[in-house]
């Protein structure tokens, strides 16, 4: 093999393995939490299980518990039934998701995500910890179901406030559960728990009708005349 030749191979062999190299390595960049989008995500992530923790099914059945949490969250702002007022349901009057998720401070309507007394948007220490933790082990191998579902949540976050919630509503439909007739869509989430409820109105959605996603049970509301 002459020398121009085998140059040629080898730079190509390194084009290659360098290829390789890109395109193996985990590159997770989350969004700052203090933008909208970033606090969305933040959220999704906290209210979903990964690969090794409890309540962990699959990647699509997490998938799915990050877009019914977000649809919780507009329904919750943009789609009060009739007969309920915003307030009876999400405690707050307004538009805006971010206020819906901040309702009531640390222990109010989403456990540990609230407004410091300037209006910044915050979360608990533990919130922060643990999407550090799953970023820190995404980004140490190739890219796989831990990047992949920090990735979703990101643009989930980030679409919401483009176009709203990628993906449909599975509890849209809902007009009856058992022998109670219910609004549809979802209105509350809760972990999966026996003696798990947040009462009122608030009506379980079985498991026949998706109502239990990455360790969450939804709940819709009961129709009022």
């Amino acid at each position: 093999m002459n020398r121009s030749l085998r140059q040629r191979l080898l730079w190509g062999l390194g084009c290659v393995f360098l290829g390789i190299q890109s395109l193996g390595a985990a590159n997770v960049a989350l969004d700052p939490p203090s933008t909208p989008a970033g606090y969305v995500s933040l959220l999704l992530i906290n209210e979903a299980p990964f690969p090794g923790e409890r309540g962990y099914r699959s990647e699509e059945d997490s998938k799915a518990a990050m877009l019914a949490v977000l649809w919780v969250l507009h329904c919750r702002a943009l789609a009060i039934p009739p007969g309920y007022t915003q307030k009876q349901i999400a405690d707050v009057s307004s538009r805006s998701v971010l206020d819906v998720m901040t309702a009531g401070g640390v222990k109010g309507q989403v456990d540990g995500f609230y407004r410091d007394p300037t209006g910044q948007l915050k979360a608990v220490p533990r919130v922060h910890e643990r999407v550090a933790y799953l970023v820190s082990v995404a980004n140490q191998g190739g890219p796989g179901r831990m990047a992949r579902l920090l990735i979703h949540a990101r643009d989930l976050g980030r679409l919401y406030f483009q176009t709203g919630p990628a993906g449909r509503d599975l509890f849209e439909g809902l007009r009856r559960i058992g022998s109670v007739p219910v609004t549809g869509r979802g209105y509350a989430w809760m972990t999966d728990v026996r003696g798990f409820d947040p009462g009122g109105d608030f009506v379980s959605i079985p498991d026949a009708n998706l109502g239990s996603l990455g360790g969450n049970r939804f709940y819709t509301l009961e129709k009022r005349k």
